[in-house]
């Protein structure tokens, strides 16, 4: 049993390959055709509800490592002026001894060794990235970076920071997540859609500039709503327990949503939450919040917001992997500070003192659901809810129950049907 995974654009063809792979293989195959999250990433829920032993996925992909079943990718091979391409690089990189990295989208890799043989007799120092499946099999060797499925040697003096970066693919997600990791290289691209090159106009400061403001409004909130934007990805649940303690230590408190596919419409019931910070794939988790009624964050900036002995280093992190015990960006918290050792903090945004140290975790002896506490001198105990006290603030508060205030009547039938066309519509209610 195989499952068979196709983005939107590609369902028109699903059922003519799905009939050819079985006649060829002997195996069932399933359509996969509404993924739950993005259509970039692996649905391995979708293909464990029919019992499937692998999954072939079609189209472009964020090429995220899967946590069990065995993955093919298809990436298909869009049509590419290979001559156009290497005039283009010409034209943007004038001096013979540039040292570029040359990336693609995963839908021209075909075309990338082509494109290698007319540009290394003329370019000594470029370098051609490979597209690979899954993680690397050991540590990483120092001169060598593995990144978003992308693997490629550096042999400048200086690292990363003495190479400039083309990129061979139309603008997108994929782009903008290269251009915010490795935002110290200078960018070019080539849209082979238009068949023109260009220095990559992106401010990319005014972009981690907008994101660092997110940073301050997650300092600012008292609850976050955690969203789970995958459940493929490898070490998801691990990130989502360590967001969880993060959140708790740092005094807020969070709620966890498996919403699908985020939009204004479905955050916009939770009206409690301050902000929302999303877990997904390096390409997913870049969400332009500025439709959304609560700004959306990413794992490493609510790190950012929330762990003291994390520091902006101008290094930007996508891949929430990274932040995980015993990866390459994990950074311990440091001890719990109490609160009247605490130094003052101030909001960038309201101009109101908040908590900025950790507190210390509840004991392990009460029970973790516990929200009762002292609320004065009385020793009267009060429920603390954030949802409750922004229920309370709010002047429509949902039907009112009204005991003993409204009339005991009898039942009766009431309408039947369906709300677009009940039974008795058309005729006058006696």
């Amino acid at each position: 049993q195989v499952a068979l995974q196709f983005p939107d654009e590609l369902l028109a063809d699903a059922a003519a390959v799905a009939a050819r792979m079985e006649a060829a293989t002997a195996a069932e195959m399933y359509v996969l055709g509404d993924t739950t999250y993005g259509s970039c990433c692996v649905d391995e829920v979708a293909a464990e509800h029919v019992g499937a032993e692998a999954v072939l996925h079609y189209g472009p992909a964020c090429l995220s490592p899967c946590r069990k079943l065995p993955v093919l990718h298809i990436f298909g091979q869009q049509p590419l002026d290979v001559g156009r391409c290497a005039e283009a690089f010409r034209e943007l990189y004038p001096d013979r001894q540039s040292r570029v990295v040359v990336l693609s989208d995963v839908v021209y890799a075909h075309a990338m060794g082509e494109l290698e043989q007319q540009l290394c007799p003329e370019y000594p120092n470029i370098v051609f990235s490979r597209v690979v499946c899954g993680d690397p099999p050991g540590p990483a060797p120092p001169r060598e970076v593995w990144r978003f499925g992308r693997q490629f040697p550096v042999e400048a003096p200086g690292g990363l920071q003495d190479c400039a970066m083309f990129y061979v693919g139309a603008e997108g997600l994929a782009l903008t997540s290269f251009m915010l990791t490795w935002n110290c290289c200078p960018f070019s691209s080539f849209d082979p859609a238009t068949g023109c090159g260009r220095r990559e106009t992106l401010n990319v400061n005014r972009a981690l500039m907008r994101r660092l403001y997110l940073v301050e409004r997650a300092r600012d909130a008292r609850v976050v709503g955690i969203l789970v934007g995958t459940l493929g990805v490898v070490g998801y649940l691990a990130v989502l327990q360590h967001l969880r303690e993060l959140l708790q230590q740092a005094g807020k408190r969070s709620y966890t949503l498996a919403v699908g596919k985020p939009n204004p419409a479905k955050l916009a019931n939770f009206l409690e939450v301050d902000i929302f910070v999303l877990v997904a794939c390096a390409q997913n988790s870049l969400l332009d919040s500025s439709d959304f009624y609560r700004p959306i964050v990413t794992p490493y900036e609510l790190e950012l917001a929330c762990n003291p002995a994390r520091e902006w280093t101008g290094n930007y992190l996508t891949d929430f992997r990274d932040l995980l015990p015993g990866a390459c960006a994990h950074v311990e918290l440091p001890p719990a500070v109490p609160a009247a050792e605490a130094v003052p903090d101030i909001s960038l945004i309201t101009g109101e003192m908040r908590a900025a140290h950790l507190c210390d975790p509840l004991a392990p002896q009460l029970p973790p659901s516990t929200t009762l506490a002292c609320r004065d001198q009385t020793r009267a105990l009060a429920e603390i809810s954030p949802a409750a006290s922004f229920l309370e603030s709010r002047s429509w508060r949902g039907l009112e129950q009204q005991l003993g205030q409204t009339p005991v009547s009898k039942a009766v039938q009431g309408r039947r049907g369906i709300a677009i066309a009940y039974e008795d519509e058309g005729r006058k209610q006696p």
